[in-house]
């Protein structure tokens, strides 16, 4: 069953982790710095059993300003909050920090819990009471149950559990899909057992025997034991505190801020699109390219905030923005996220991620910033078809295959089966490589055919009597390394739709014709009258070449390709060429030549022909070449056709 998981917040000495032990039994201060100081420094758990059945997971998070990081890290598998407000104090810097974290990260349910209610006097509590009711005004918790709790007495603890159960109970639980995820916040070592990380799973589940990898390194290890708050467990799924034993990773290999996730479940990115809300309470505008503290999961990462349509946001402004990494990242569209400034260190705002691996976006034009608005609409406002044809457009002539587009909606398995069977019906996506299910937008295809054709018809513009573009020169021409797949299925739809032929390795136009002027016609002829002539021994290239050396070299070069094309002459060799009717009415001569006595030998074959060794051996190999004969020993038969 899905455990849901409630976090403390507020400010520094509160009372939040007195609370949770008054409430658990459970000490969640294990360090003996945290034990030495009387404050909590990294993240505590401990658990509840409520009466409707469900067990309640509790980080306890630190809350001074020191160990915000801390926080934000325990805050990233919170389902709902215990916004702990002390009565003495009331509402302080940590609070409302605390506070806007769990906003950003969108935590949406909670009580509000007024702590140390022993130490003031009843005007004073209706005081602080009315404070936090104006605080949380407009936010998930207004109208949210307020408790009253001293710990040390155990006044309202009792009404806390009440509230809590109340809350559980209510919840519509709804497994979360996809593969596991567990954004790790602790790693350490268990003799005898090797790394053992510790998280709250936010997706999937897992079970012990699993291939698992620690992102975003890529190291890849195997789930040896779960344990669920000390218990041994065999599978364990989101929302629950989680104590992983991870076999072939060592602890050096796995830190605070990594996710093990199972494998080909996230794609590692330097670079995020995401939405941003520079809260309210910043001290100054928010300039494009600022320094900043980016917290995704348990993660704190340094990198820089881009405004893609500004030059700078005031406090309380929303915009769209990249977030420049200085370390990668994975993460799934709809993940949160929150900013802290560089120095001095403060929460500034946060968001959603809307893309995990994006190309960098320009900002610098008019245009750019107009594209930018384009496709962040999209994201918010997209059907999740859009987004995938978005993410295939994007994605170019490579395409995605099935398990990187999933990473990139968030979208696995089955689902995302579902989801694409729709445009891949329409053609609106479309099958590259089946073994890898690689795919391409349709959109892709249409480009890559317009290219083609301009290469094609440019190509004629500047070599008019040449037949044709090899093929393989034409694909070197439009991308670096375009896959030989996608290259031919967009020859194969131009040649349906009319547009180019495939004449063996060439390519041309359908339009094109070649169009001699008068003096090359002239050549052209000549050149054909002397095959023509040679009949059985025609002359070499060199002795072609050497015949019309009064015309250039390359002219004449170029007439034979053309008689070539036209298939005036063919080719049997590097060096000979022989009229097509000569060569076609010697093959007449030598098929009648076998129906009638089954066999030839090289003699015989120059003997009927007149031709010398130098032309009836590449005669006798060419006949074989085209099937016409098979050579068995010294003698050569009718090769029978095969069905």
């Amino acid at each position: 069953m899905r455990e849901i998981v409630l976090g403390t917040a507020g400010h520094v000495d509160h009372g939040k982790t007195s609370f949770v032990r008054a409430l658990t039994g459970i000490d969640c201060d294990r360090l003996k710095e945290e034990k030495a100081r009387g404050i909590t420094i990294e993240l505590g758990f401990a658990f509840l059993d409520l009466p409707c059945g469900h067990r309640l997971g509790i980080v306890d998070v630190p809350g001074h300003e020191r160990f915000v990081k801390n926080m934000v890290a325990g805050a990233s598998g919170m389902d709902m909050v215990a916004f702990i407000i002390a009565a003495d104090e009331g509402i302080m810097p940590q609070s409302r920090e605390h506070f806007d974290i769990c906003r950003l990260m969108g935590v949406e349910r909670g009580l509000v819990v007024i702590t140390k209610v022993d130490m003031v006097d009843g005007d004073w509590l209706a005081l602080v009471e009315d404070e936090v009711r104006e605080f949380v005004a407009g936010s998930f918790l207004e109208g949210a149950p307020m408790v009253r709790v001293s710990s040390t007495s155990g006044q309202g603890i009792e009404e806390v559990r009440k509230v809590l159960d109340r809350l559980v109970a209510d919840t519509v639980f709804v497994e979360t899909h996809g593969p596991f995820r567990l954004p790790v916040d602790r790693v350490f070592t268990m003799k005898g057992f090797g790394a053992v990380v510790t998280g709250t799973s936010i997706s999937g589940r897992i079970k012990t025997g699993d291939d698992v990898v620690v992102y975003p390194w890529k190291k890849s290890g195997k789930i040896r034991g779960i344990q669920v708050h000390g218990a041994e467990r065999t599978e364990v799924e989101a929302g629950h505190r989680t104590a992983i034993n991870v076999q072939g990773v060592s602890t050096e290999e796995i830190h605070r801020g990594d996710v093990l996730a199972s494998p080909e479940s996230l794609q590692p990115s330097y670079i995020l699109d995401a939405d941003f809300l520079f809260l309210s309470s910043a001290a100054k505008p928010l300039k494009n390219r600022s320094r900043v503290r980016v917290h995704s999961g348990t993660a704190e990462i340094i990198g820089r905030i881009v405004l893609l349509e500004a030059d700078e946001i005031a406090p309380g402004t929303e915009a769209n923005v990249q977030l420049i990494l200085e370390q990668p990242v994975g993460v799934w569209p709809g993940d949160r996220y929150v900013v802290r400034s560089y120095s001095p260190v403060a929460t500034i705002g946060g968001g959603r991620v809307l893309n995990g691996a994006p190309r960098k976006r320009k900002r610098a034009t008019d245009r750019d910033r107009a594209r930018n608005q384009e496709v962040f609409a999209l994201y918010r406002d997209g059907t999740p078809e859009d987004h995938a044809l978005y993410h295939l457009e994007e994605s170019g002539y490579p395409g995605l295959t099935f398990e990187r587009l999933a990473t990139r909606l968030g979208i696995f398995g089955n689902r995302l089966k579902k989801l694409l069977s729709p445009p891949l019906s329409s053609k609106k996506i479309l099958v590259v490589d089946s073994e890898r299910q690689r795919m391409v937008a349709a959109t892709v295809l249409e480009k890559l055919m317009a290219a083609c054709t301009k290469i094609i018809a440019d190509y004629h513009r500047d070599n008019p009597l040449k037949p044709g573009l090899v093929k393989e020169e034409l694909r070197s021409r439009l991308y670096r390394n375009l896959e030989p797949r996608l290259f031919q299925l967009a020859l194969t739809e131009l040649g349906r739709r009319g547009t180019v032929v495939q004449e063996g390795a060439l390519v041309r136009s359908s339009e094109h014709r070649v169009a001699l002027q008068e003096e090359e016609e002239t050549l052209r002829k000549e050149i054909a009258a002397a095959y023509r002539d040679g009949a059985l021994a025609p002359p070499t290239v060199n002795e072609v070449l050497a015949r019309f050396d009064d015309r250039p070299a390359p002219k004449v070069k170029e007439m034979i390709g053309v008689l070539l094309q036209e298939q005036t002459l063919t080719k049997i060799s590097e060096t000979l060429l022989f009229d097509a009717g000569v060569l076609a009415a010697l093959q007449d001569k030598v098929r009648a030549h076998l129906e009638k006595h089954g066999e030839i030998d090289a003699q015989g074959f120059k003997e009927m022909t007149g031709a010398t060794r130098k032309f009836s051996i590449p005669l006798l190999e060419h006949f074989d070449k085209v099937k016409l004969t098979i050579r068995v020993g010294d003698k050569r038969i009718l090769r029978e056709k095969r069905p």
